[in-house]
């Protein structure tokens, strides 16, 4: 298991939080009180997630509209066909411990 400490302060549900640990972007996020990372690249455009939009358990897109629940990186709407890459997140004191096994 390669997991990374990420240093979190308190996110309300609804927020995101671009972050780099074991050299990868990643976004960070609450959603229904619980916390998610994903790659903070669009599956469809490769461009940053995290400046999109969090809606319950799916975020949208910044550019083309796409939508992807944090949950499970699983496409909710085009342009999105491909999941986007999740990662177990485990909150400890302090912050996050986030799985970065392949």
């Amino acid at each position: 298991m390669t997991a990374v400490f990420v240093e979190m302060t308190e996110l309300s549900d609804g927020a995101l939080r671009a972050v780099r640990a074991d050299g990868r972007n990643l976004v960070v996020c609450r959603a229904e009180g619980a916390w998610y990372a994903l790659e903070d690249r669009c599956p469809h455009a490769f461009i940053p997630l995290s400046g999109g939009k969090l809606r319950g358990t799916v975020l949208e897109c910044p550019l083309h509209g796409g939508k992807v629940d944090v949950r499970d990186g699983r496409p909710c709407a085009q342009p999105i066909r491909k999941p986007a890459t999740c990662f177990p997140v485990r909150a400890v004191a302090g912050g996050l411990e986030i799985d970065l096994t392949p």
